[in-house]
């Protein structure tokens, strides 16, 4: 068997052409059922003695550790001659190869693939998914290097996608497909879907745009191709240019979809196989522009921590409030520009997000800088007392884009608003300096633009948990926002319907029922000797005032408890959006909620 090994390795070596120095790569899979790919790595004319292959730990875009070597197995390597070379592990993700004299490396290892997300890989009889950070190693010190992908497709399957650079259109006699790459970051940024996917193409704003939809579902390709499109253009003229000749979409149709990921010249959307009708295709849509936007913002306008990437750790930054909050902004104010939405069903949803935001106990305790910092520990960590203690900097970070496009408005009497703002910085940071910003000079060109001093602006609502002056803010461009909140009273426990049982899901900070030493995952058994469900027990403390006493019989760990409860009341932070009849605000106005062109 090892005989064998060797020289099918040493044909494999023979295949690979290269030029000097460089890293080629093989994808096969052999057996989809096994949920393993097979990755061959060939070196060559590497000068080390000792050669480093790295997995990263974490991919761009998902901002948690998911320490991807685990699903690392049979690391081997062989030199040209087809010769055994020593592997040793250096560290979780790191794999030292003793390279002697050898000319090439061929270096072979598989990968369990078997979690369908948009940031990880899979693979099944159905298609294949390859999220790079988590199947392609890297040369230490060598990310840089150019190089070769051959995708050797399951017998099966018939389509490769993805926004790398293809060889040549035909396909080898075995479904061979080779892809060129400019350096390793490039790689990892190209998803590759492989398969029998739906695949159809469309041109917008002079970029040719692929997209490849696994899974059965009720969309229309025509629809699709003219909403997408239209989609595109809107989002191009916020910039102004399209960075790219091509574009890829693969979107995923499953039974719970979990969002999307962005990447360069592409993205990979996961959404339920029926969204593509009434209210839940706007939400498709929302989707759509929210990936497509970040091509500008997080991919080429970005903090300076973001690229070049770090992928042995975390890439800390406290400006995720800017790339996730400020996209999430534009990917609902692109619905209203391309006709999708109306002034009225805007404003409501933008009323929603503020009311989420202030209405969040976590919002006076976590800075939006804060949050953005702690997103490898908390954001995509949650618990069940996250909301009593932290903020996403996607909600804040989109309301505080809100207030700062009117007060670009307003500064500049309906001439220049958020946009310009973000062409400034893809202008100077991306193509002129061609690299990221700091959390200070972000602070400086926002100043620079706004023509004042922003220490207040940013101590307050960015490094600290103040609620701006919304009415105060939005007034500028002639919306009244009224605080329509009041005190109620509340008993502060969310429950849940669990196998039969109603248990604890959440508790509130402060809350009667935190008070009452109640903790999530209780039991709900018994209220004032009467048994009860999670229907019947909401009936009965919506229907109590403030102060009012009662007992609830607990069961926790296998163990019976009775606690008093005494209702108290909680002041929950709610406001109203409508439109001003002043018709010396309507121009703002109208040019904010783009209702004339600019």
């Amino acid at each position: 068997m090892k005989l064998k090994l060797i020289i099918s390795s040493f044909l494999i070596a023979l295949s690979f052409l290269s030029f000097g120095q460089s890293v080629n790569y093989r994808l096969k899979m052999e057996k989809p059922q096994n949920h393993y790919f097979q990755i061959e790595m060939e070196l060559t004319d590497f000068k080390e003695n000792e050669v480093t292959l790295k997995l990263p730990v974490w991919a761009p875009g998902s901002y948690l550790v998911r320490e991807f070597s685990r699903n690392v197995d049979l690391v081997k390597a062989i030199d040209e001659n087809g010769q055994l070379l020593s592997v040793n592990k250096k560290s979780k993700n790191a794999w030292a190869i003793s390279k002697g004299g050898a000319k090439k490396i061929i270096v072979s290892y598989e990968v369990y693939s078997f979690e369908l997300s948009v940031r990880t890989s899979f693979l099944d009889l159905t298609h294949g998914f390859v999220s790079g950070a988590g199947v392609f190693m890297y040369v230490d010190g060598h990310q840089e290097k150019t190089g070769r992908l051959s995708v050797f497709p399951f017998k099966d399957f018939k389509k490769v996608s993805t926004a790398l650079s293809k060889v040549n259109e035909s396909v080898a006699a075995d479904g061979e497909q080779t892809f060129t790459f400019k350096n390793y970051d490039e790689l990892i940024d190209c998803p590759i879907e492989i398969g029998n996917q739906d695949i159809f193409t469309f041109k917008a704003a002079g970029v040719l745009h692929t997209v490849a939809i696994y899974g059965a579902g009720n969309y229309s390709v025509e629809r699709l191709k003219i909403d997408m499109a239209k989609i595109v253009e809107t989002a191009t003229n916020v910039i102004g240019e399209n960075p790219n000749k091509e574009y890829t979409f693969i979107i995923h149709n499953v039974v719970n979809g979990q969002g999307g990921l962005e990447h360069s010249n592409s993205c990979t959307l996961s959404v339920n196989r029926w969204t593509y009708e009434g209210e839940e295709y706007f939400g498709f849509l929302s989707l759509v522009a929210h990936e497509y936007f970040h091509l500008w913002n997080v991919k080429r306008i970005r903090p300076i921590e973001l690229g070049p990437f770090n992928y042995d750790e975390e890439n800390y930054t406290s400006l995720l409030w800017v790339m996730e909050g400020f996209t999430t902004y534009y990917d609902e104010l692109l619905l209203l520009r391309a006709g999708y939405t109306d002034e009225n069903n805007y404003l409501q949803k933008l009323q929603s997000t503020v009311n989420y935001v202030e209405g969040s106990l976590g919002a006076r305790l976590q800075p939006v800088a804060h949050a953005s910092f702690d997103a490898w520990i908390k954001a995509y960590r949650p618990n069940e007392n996250s909301s009593n203690t932290t903020m996403t900097y996607y909600s804040r970070g989109q309301m505080l884009a809100a207030l700062i496009d009117v007060m670009i408005i307003a500064k500049y009497d309906g001439k220049k608003c958020l946009d310009h703002f973000l062409q400034q910085l893809y202008n100077k940071y991306y193509k002129k300096l061609n690299r990221g910003f700091s959390e200070k000079e972000f602070k400086v060109e926002l100043e620079e633009l706004l023509g004042e001093n922003l220490d207040v602006f940013f101590a307050k609502y960015v490094n600290g948990t103040a609620t701006a002056p919304l009415a105060q803010i939005f007034a500028k461009v002639g919306i009244q926002v009224n605080e329509i909140g009041s005190p109620r009273v509340s008993f502060g426990a969310g429950l849940r319907d669990d196998g039969g049982r109603t248990t604890v899901r959440s508790i509130r900070a402060g809350s009667a029922a935190e008070m009452a030493g109640l903790s999530v995952n209780d039991e709900l058994i018994g209220c004032n000797g009467y048994r009860v469900d999670r229907t019947s027990f909401e009936q009965f403390v919506y229907g109590l005032d403030n102060g009012e006493s009662f007992k609830i019989l607990v069961a926790r760990d296998e163990v019976l408890y009775e606690l008093s409860v005494k209702m108290t009341m909680y002041d929950f932070p709610q406001y109203q959006f409508k439109v001003l009849e002043d018709d010396t605000k309507e121009k703002l106005r109208n040019y904010w909620l783009r209702k004339i062109a600019k």
